[in-house]
């Protein structure tokens, strides 16, 4: 017979791995480009996919959490930071705050180191895609003139 003790143990170390998945989903995998990044990236690219990827989308680390159809979006869809840049001192705020509106997002859900090697990475990777288009734009709007 297992005491109680070591029971109430087992049960939260199955929730713990339960919830742990259910982090994961939304998420295809870290590509490889990170492992040529600063330690601190590659850890905040795996933090971001572990505790983000449900809520975000960003495709360097495969979260597919935020659908950019306005009329499928849920009310738990956070910033898709393909198209959206942000810098370590938003992203540090968002972090402690549970985002911008304090709504949604759990507050601290990554601290201290954790906290800002999440922030170096995301500062890194958020809005290329962003980037890219306004390039793409801007070249194009030059060529027409």
């Amino acid at each position: 017979m297992i005491p109680a003790v070591m029971r109430r143990r087992l049960a939260i170390v199955v929730l713990i791995a339960a919830a742990g998945g259910a982090v994961a989903c939304g998420s295809e995998g870290i590509s490889p480009a990170i492992k040529s990044q600063p330690a601190n990236v590659q850890r905040g690219a795996l933090l971001f996919s572990q505790r983000c990827s449900g809520c975000h989308t960003l495709d360097v680390v495969g979260a597919q959490g935020t659908t950019l159809n306005v009329r499928q979006r849920e009310h738990t869809d956070g910033p898709n930071f393909n198209v959206r840049r942000e810098q370590v001192p938003n992203i540090l705020y968002a972090i402690r705050n549970g985002g911008y509106s304090g709504a949604i997002m759990p507050q601290n859900v990554v601290v201290g180191q954790d906290a800002n090697d999440v922030a170096a990475f995301l500062s890194k990777y958020s809005g290329l895609q962003a980037s890219a288009n306004s390039s793409a734009t801007a070249g194009q709007q030059q060529s027409e003139q």
